[in-house]
């Protein structure tokens, strides 16, 4: 059995039976780099099973002076219990056993067609940590728009609402901007309670398969993949993160200096973000393909921008915002309906 681990809060890597030709190594990598979530989240082992229980702080106690041989009224944060869930995504792939052997190598044969199934994978849980919405789909987990998914002017809006900024957009072709910390405090990814986290593969070996062809019941001999990856997120504090909503794509045009001031929300969103909340964790910047484009762009734009910048980082280039990556995160939609 091969699996794809997540050992430690910030790694991937392999823990058993890597091809010889490294091709599993290199299929890690390329998820890691189309999701840097996975390099970049905590994860947490849920302490019920496939539910997380803890807290969600809603306010802060204030202390008073004290004088000799008096007393003070004992206080305590002000908290509500909340329970998040983990969801089961599967997949299973299935080769011609005939097809794989005579490419006179069977495993980087299989390694090559897992391929896809992994980037389908990566595909689904990176878009479900921002949508995923256990309303539309009960044996899923909530993600970070559900979360966040009112603006401060709503009468009724949560606490979480303050974090959230409106760009202006209207219409259904909008887009966000989030700033997430990741940390034990903060937003961690979750597993169940007694398994393994990340991606795990099971080689399933050769066996016989029947089905239907032609209105006929055939037999074919095949090779089989099964793969798994239990997967959740929690949310322990609301003042760590940030979004900013309603960005107009279709107001982004070729000249940087139209549609909305990326780089002027993206100093209201940094500054929401409570120092307590953010103090211990690692703070990163997530955005889509266009608005990655045009946040360059406008920072070329202001010839005094020197808050976003390029940098290299372990032969990489990395765009930075001060000390906070700002990492391309294809699973962002650029289609979300106006957040009101």
């Amino acid at each position: 059995m091969a699996e794809v681990g997540l050992i430690n809060p910030s790694l991937i890597d392999v823990m058993n039976n890597t091809n010889a030709d490294g091709s599993i190594v290199k299929i890690v990598e390329t998820m890691e780099e189309m999701n840097p979530i996975l390099r970049h989240a905590n994860y947490q082992e849920c302490n019920n099973g496939s539910k997380h229980k803890t807290t969600v702080r809603t306010g802060i106690p204030t202390p008073a002076y004290r004088r000799y041989n008096m007393g003070v009224q004992p206080s305590n944060t002000q908290e509500v219990p909340v329970e998040d869930t983990t969801g089961m995504i599967e997949d299973y792939l299935e080769v011609d056993k005939a097809l794989a052997d005579l490419s006179g190598n069977e495993n980087r044969f299989r390694a090559n067609k897992s391929r896809g199934i992994m980037q389908g994978f990566n595909n689904f849980v990176a878009s479900e940590m921002f949508y995923g919405s256990p309303a539309l789909t009960p044996e899923g987990f909530m993600g970070m728009s559900a979360r966040y998914s009112q603006l401060r002017t709503n009468p009724n809006a949560t606490a979480a609402a303050r974090q959230v900024i409106d760009a202006g957009g209207a219409g259904s072709d909008n887009a966000s901007i989030w700033f997430i910390t990741w940390g034990e405090t903060a937003t961690q990814l979750l597993y169940p309670r007694g398994s393994k986290v990340g991606l795990h593969h099971e080689d399933k070996g050769s066996r016989t398969k029947d089905f239907l062809q032609d209105n006929k019941q055939v037999k074919m001999e095949i090779y089989e993949d099964h793969f798994k990856w239990d997967i959740g997120l929690t949310d322990q504090d609301w003042r760590a993160n940030a979004r900013i909503c309603n960005i107009d794509v279709s107001a982004l045009t070729k000249d940087a200096s139209a549609g909305a001031d990326l780089l002027d929300l993206m100093i209201d969103a940094e500054e929401e973000l409570d120092m307590s909340a953010t103090a211990g964790g690692k703070t990163c910047v997530y955005v889509s393909r266009t608005v990655a484009k045009f946040l360059r762009k406008q920072a070329l734009e202001k010839a005094k921008n020197g808050t976003l910048t390029v940098e290299n980082v372990a032969g990489k280039r990395v765009t930075m915002w001060g000390e906070y990556e700002v990492a391309r995160i294809d699973a962002l939609m650029e289609t979300e309906a106006r957040v009101v």
